[in-house]
């Protein structure tokens, strides 16, 4: 069902008369919202955005004419924001983007949420394409509320129970190729210049919702606990339940798009099927916190201090207007 929500007449907003209308894609995760222009949306909207990615996990947006600093504005209405990454380095001036350039290695092609091998996860992703191949670089989203929802009842109690190591020196998913040229490669050598490990619930309670999720992904190393080989089988297991299809929308780019998912209840896939097509996106996130179990248990750094991501412009010596 489509909805409306009357755009706000705060001084935010430039056009007093627009409707915001959703339009979900499947039953269970992804909306269009059009009638919005992030760079100028008023209050209002900027609530109702915040209530739909609750509802639908991730967020659609066609023709957004926007510059860098209107992604970080529009991000920081969304809460407090992080740096661009724990180690891979922003644009200059920029310090709470992250590109990734397809051509310099960046190409994230294995299903994961974003920076879980930190202690606090960003909430919310904002991700804007600034250049595109002819055809292909799709992505894909899961709703791991969803996969949790449908597990078997003992695979439920099981996974309430395990804790998980992840690491950016892991993915699980996914080996650098023998054949990877030499950016990808310092891509991943760069990625990789600290090394962080952090303990995490495999199921998490959403913050904000109280509902449970799957927190796994590609940087999940291994279940605490558990031989390498057992653990390695039982993420398996987790992964064909939130990749299902019934999980999953799937977004194919235009110039202008940008797309915002809660970080906390999905997982994402850059599909990469574009050869040596030119994709080029810049991320910003939303500081989140450190994930909670079932059992109330809180998620615990076992190495490296992600502080200085967490903090943003205020650790990095940035502010909203160095961009």
């Amino acid at each position: 069902m489509t909805t409306t929500t009357p755009a706000s007449t705060t001084t935010h907003n430039r056009s007093k008369h627009k409707e915001a209308s959703t339009r979900p894609l499947t039953p269970v995760i992804g909306a269009e919202i059009s009638g919005v222009n992030l760079a100028t949306v008023g209050d209002g909207a900027v609530a109702a955005v915040q209530a739909a990615l609750l509802d639908h996990k991730v967020l659609f947006f066609r023709d957004q004419d926007i510059t860098q600093d209107d992604q970080v504005g529009f991000a920081h209405r969304l809460g407090e924001l992080t740096g661009g990454h724990p180690t891979l380095p922003s644009p200059d001036g920029k310090p709470f983007i992250l590109e990734l350039d397809s051509l310099l290695g960046g190409r994230a092609d294995h299903w994961h949420t974003d920076v879980t091998f930190a202690l606090e996860p960003p909430a919310i992703s904002i991700l804007r394409a600034v250049e595109l191949p002819p055809v292909g670089g799709d992505t894909q989203w899961a709703s791991t509320e969803a996969a949790y929802r449908r597990l078997p009842g003992p695979l439920q109690r099981l996974a309430g129970e395990l804790h998980a190591v992840h690491t950016n020196a892991f993915d699980f998913g996914r080996a650098l190729e023998p054949d990877s040229d030499d950016k990808a490669r310092q891509h991943q050598n760069v990625f990789t210049s600290t090394i962080f490990e952090t303990e995490h619930p495999v199921v998490r309670v959403h913050p904000e919702t109280g509902r449970p999720t799957l927190l796994l992904g590609g940087f999940a190393k291994q279940i605490v606990g558990l031989p390498f080989d057992v653990s390695r089988d039982l993420l398996r297991v987790f992964a064909t339940y939130v990749t299902r299809p019934e999980h999953i929308v799937r977004w194919s780019w235009r110039p202008g798009d940008v797309a915002i998912w809660d970080n906390r209840a999905t997982q994402h896939y850059a599909v990469n099927d574009y050869g040596d097509g030119h994709r080029v996106v810049e991320r910003v996130t939303v500081s989140g916190v450190p994930p909670v179990g079932l059992d109330g248990w809180r998620s615990e750094a076992r190495r490296g201090d992600s502080s200085s991501y967490q903090a943003g412009f205020g650790a990095r010596g940035g502010s909203l207007g160095d961009n």
